[in-house]
Formats: C-alpha cells, structure tokens, sequence
C-alpha cells in the first residue's frame, strides 16, 4: 500500500512538533515536507530537531515546489496563513485538514468555496473525545428542550480567540439539538445586563490561565437537577492522533468540506 504523503505547517510550534512526531511513528503516512514562517529560528533544521528524531525533511519557509507530490497538508497555524495555503493547495488540488480557529465569517466562506476543488476536512478540535461530547450534547439538547445550556472552557494564557472554536462548535451542538439559532441565541457577557436569563439562551464563560491545555464543559441545568458533560485535554497528542485520521480521510475524497464527525462516523 502507498504511504499517504504529508506536509505540516507550523512545524517548530508545540502543536507541529506533536503532529512530526505522530506522523513518523505512522505506517500509513510519510513526511514529505514541513513548512514555518520566514526568519523562524527552525528554518533548515530538521523537521525532528525538537524532539530528538532524525527524519531527512527539512523545516523550510518555501514549500511550493512539494505540494504537487503530496496527498495531504495538515494545518495547525493561524487564519491569514491558513488561507495563504489553502488557495496553493486549491490550485495543485492537494486536500487539506484545517485544525486552525478564529476565522472570520467572511473567510469561512472563502473555505466553503475552496472546498468545491479539494477536500478538506476542518474542526475547531481534532480528538476522537470531543467529538463524541459533541454527539452527546446535540441529543441531550434533543431529549431535554426545556434545560439550560451553558459552555465553560479553560484553555492557557497564550490562547488569542476566545471563545474557542470547541466551545462555538459545542454551542452549536446544543442549538441544533433544540432547533434554535446559535447566533441569535449566544450570549457571551453578562456583566450590564440587568436582566434575567431568556429561554434558549447558550451561555459562554472563558477562562485564560497558566498552561491549561484545553478544558471544556457543557452545564445543563433543570429545577432539582443538572448534567456536566465535561471532556479535559492533559495533552496535545489527542488533537495529532485525530489530525492524523482526518488527514487518511481526506486524502481519499472527493472535494467537499467535512468535519471530524465524518471522519470518525458520528453522523
């Protein structure tokens, strides 16, 4: 069986470290490329340097000469960088796993719109467990109409976007679970609000601290009773593991825009 051929940006970041890695030790896939921005202090270094392996694939601020020879490019890294490659990627038709968050309504549909030429795969969090909180949260939403919903998620102080894209997407699980609209239906701050809280509101509290690596719970809450469905990350190899899963998937499709429910058989 060929290998599935594999580029990751953000390579010298904790999260392109832990994606090298995965990726090495994966007898599906081969490291074809690795790519950081330019005047990085990993330029030229090895795409292993930072975790003591040897993989004879160079960090490099200039990829485009490999994108043609691989299957699929995995992407942890920030929205304008994220756009920059997908458009490459568009035109050498290499699909495209999108593990990035904080986009802009308007760059969601530019995404829409590149996935009618390539496949890809986004999801605000990549692991297998919050995808299975996801499924959970729809059909609690679906079985318990009349209770509150309310998204807590902790993440470390070098977060930028809050809330995060797990969080919106978890939101998200509770409104279509209660047929009602997220964005009519997010709140995000309380503070001046003197008022009682409405039916179907989804609430949203944020915590930015330390090295938190990614907490997240759905407090649902009845008279008498409430439900916690909380999933705790101790460490970044869930979000590689599901990555590397998308990334099989993806290579295989056809041009579409898909999430981490489909890859893992949720829906």
């Amino acid at each position: 069986m060929n290998k599935i051929k594999v580029i990751i940006l953000g390579a010298s970041g904790k999260m392109g470290q832990m994606l090298i890695q995965e990726t090495i030790t994966d007898d599906e896939l081969i490291l074809v490329g690795a790519h950081d921005i330019a005047g990085s202090h990993a330029i030229r270094k090895d795409a292993g340097y930072f975790i003591g392996k040897e993989t004879k694939v160079l960090i490099q601020d200039n990829i485009d000469h490999l994108l043609s020879e691989c299957d699929a490019i995995i992407d942890f890294t920030r929205p304008e960088g994220t756009l920059e490659f997908l458009k490459k990627a568009s035109d050498n038709k290499t699909s495209y796993v999108i593990g990035t968050t904080g986009f802009k309504p308007s760059e969601l549909d530019l995404i829409q719109q590149y996935s009618q030429h390539i496949p890809i795969c986004m999801a605000p969090n990549m692991s297998v467990g919050v995808n299975v909180l996801i499924s959970l949260v729809e059909k609690a939403a679906e079985l318990l109409p009349e209770y509150d919903f309310e998204v807590v998620e902790a993440h470390h102080k070098h977060k930028v976007d809050a809330p995060s894209g797990t969080a919106l997407r978890l939101g998200q699980a509770a409104a279509d679970g209660l047929n009602i609209s997220l964005e009519k239906n997010a709140i995000y701050t309380r503070h001046g609000r003197e008022e009682k809280r409405r039916n179907n509101e989804i609430g949203f509290s944020t915590i930015r601290a330390g090295d938190i690596v990614g907490e997240h719970t759905v407090l649902i809450a009845g008279n008498g009773e409430r439900i916690e469905l909380t999933h705790k990350a101790t460490s970044r190899l869930n979000f590689a593991s599901g990555a590397l899963k998308a990334a099989k998937f993806v290579a295989n499709q056809k041009p579409k825009l898909f999430d981490m429910q489909e890859v893992l058989n949720l829906k």
